[in-house]
């Protein structure tokens, strides 16, 4: 029962926070709850076996029987990340609103508990039809978040999200029925189980999109291609960033862009093979393109937080590039980039949030000179820094050399071009740090220096865990890949075909 009540334990919280708060109470409260699912779901690494590959912990229980769909979790060490991760970042997001939150804070608590629940039963279902109903579950949240304590362009930012989401999930909701009725006639009984869709043989003709398994391989990857963004459908994005209020921006880039790429490996590689194998070059090449395009359309953005948003392009196009070259380095570093994305760019957002709450302003060009009235704040924007640029040392590091490892290894030219993007990186966010915190003082800091205290006591705390595992999965990455491992490997050995099993049926 540990994975339903790390799902459903949000949802309680919210009922909590509804029923027994003021508005006067809601914030430490709702951060307590918070920092309380998380401690609950470090069970999870004192029951989960890092020694197997197996699906661990499982709940199956008959849902809607006729059609052959269960309520059926569990989890492996792929999803044990990315659940921790959503349950480490959501307390910190709610202590680091306490200001930026200013208004309705009991409603935006519960739209953010309600949104952890989707999150989480997303990364854990193992029924096709259930993760249909959590992924999709987690736009309705996340559209109020920003279409409520948005920016002035709120409505449109959470329009175009929406809409863009909402088409190619349908898409993919369509290939899963497919695969249903697939199911019926080659295993004998209609099935939405993820263990029953690997066991298919979708019929793929070579050299054509208009096969079954070519059909759905789109279907699955444009809905998933969507959520990482991925280049060219990745314009929401930015606008999304922008308007989102700063943790709405933190929980975006930290956990729900996780969905797509976390779709690609669970889903797309292992359910469409022959299709990835004559098609996947292309979405190589996609994923490559928003790593250059990402990097060189931030060097021109004059708002640090829109900055910031085409990084996370760049930055997830290294994550598609080497889940693609479907080799034990690519992927690796693919699944622990992941981690480390929502880890950086968590804590840029944050930042970047502390300094408008103080100046209400984001252009680069009115800053400058920060660096002498905000030592503590300008040393910890650098140390992200240095982790978002993958300097030796931080956890970025591990992730983009096991990710250009692949992908040499996979596609030499493509290593070539996706290791420039490294220094596109660096270029941009050195420029910005040089320009926001050295140089010439700018207007903010000659006219309104008053507003310019440095980090709070409660700012560090909400930036101290950030830096600390910036730094930890830096130095010791063995300390959180050695419990994935066995599941990535038991991935490449079956070249993403996988024949997973349930902990303690077979091992």
């Amino acid at each position: 029962m540990i994975l339903s009540i790390i799902i459903f334990l949000p949802l309680i919280l919210g009922l909590l926070v509804v029923f027994f708060t003021t508005e006067k109470t809601v914030r430490p409260v709702a951060f307590v709850l918070a920092l309380l699912q998380f401690a609950f779901s470090l069970c999870l690494l004192q029951q989960f076996d890092p020694s197997s590959a197996s699906l661990q912990l499982v709940e199956r229980y008959s849902w809607i029987e006729p059609f052959g769909i269960t309520y059926f979790v569990g989890i492996d060490g792929i999803s044990l990340w990315l659940v921790l991760l959503t349950t480490f970042l959501t307390p910190i997001i709610f202590l680091g609103s306490f200001t930026s939150i200013a208004k309705n804070f009991k409603s935006f608590s519960v739209h953010m508990f309600i949104l952890e629940t989707a999150l989480v039963g997303s990364f854990l279902s193992m029924d096709a039809i259930l993760f249909y109903i959590f992924f999709e579950a987690s736009l309705i949240p996340m559209y109020f978040i920003v279409g409520i304590w948005g920016g002035p362009r709120r409505i449109y930012a959470t329009i175009k999200f929406f809409i863009y989401t909402m088409l190619g999930s349908l898409l993919m909701l369509l290939a899963i029925i497919g695969m249903m009725i697939m199911a019926g006639e080659q295993l004998g009984q209609v099935s939405a189980s993820l263990l029953d869709f690997y066991k298919l043989q979708i019929p793929f003709v070579e050299g054509t999109l208009w096969s079954p398994q070519a059909m759905m391989f789109l279907a699955f990857a444009l809905a998933f291609a969507i959520k990482v963004p991925l280049f060219p459908v990745h314009t929401w994005l930015p606008d999304a960033h922008v308007e989102a209020p700063t943790p709405g921006s933190v929980i975006l880039a930290g956990v729900m862009l996780k969905l797509g790429t976390y779709g690609f490996l669970r889903f797309v590689l292992p359910l469409f093979p022959e299709a990835v194998e004559s098609w996947g070059c292309w979405i190589s090449i996609l994923g490559l393109i928003g790593i250059i395009y990402g990097a060189w359309v931030a060097m021109v953005q004059p708002d640090i937080k829109k900055l910031v948003a085409y990084s996370s392009v760049s930055h997830m196009g290294y994550v598609i590039l080497g889940l693609f070259a479907l080799n034990i380095y690519g992927v690796t570093g693919a699944y622990y980039q992941m981690l480390n994305h929502g880890i950086s760019t968590g804590a840029l957002f944050l930042l970047v949030g502390m300094i408008y709450e103080r100046t209400h302003s984001r252009e680069i060009k009115e800053y400058g000179g920060l660096a002498s009235v905000m030592p503590l704040f300008t040393i910890a924007f650098f140390i992200i820094t240095l982790s978002s640029i993958a300097v030796p040392g931080t956890n970025g590091f591990i992730g983009e050399f096991l990710i250009l490892m692949g992908t040499f290894i996979h596609s030499p030219w493509m290593g070539v071009v996706a290791a420039t993007g490294v220094v596109f990186g660096a270029v941009y966010m050195l420029w910005m740090f040089k320009r926001v915190f050295f140089g010439e003082a700018g207007n903010i800091v000659r006219h309104h220096k008053e507003v310019l205290t440095d980090l709070s006591l409660r700012e560090k705390v909400v930036l101290a865990p950030m830096i600390l595992f910036a730094i930890w999965m830096g130095v010791f990455p063995q300390h959180f890949l050695k419990w994935s491992k066995p599941s990535l490997d038991h991935f490449i050995a079956n070249k993403g075909q996988y024949h997973l099993q349930i902990k303690g049926e077979t091992e």
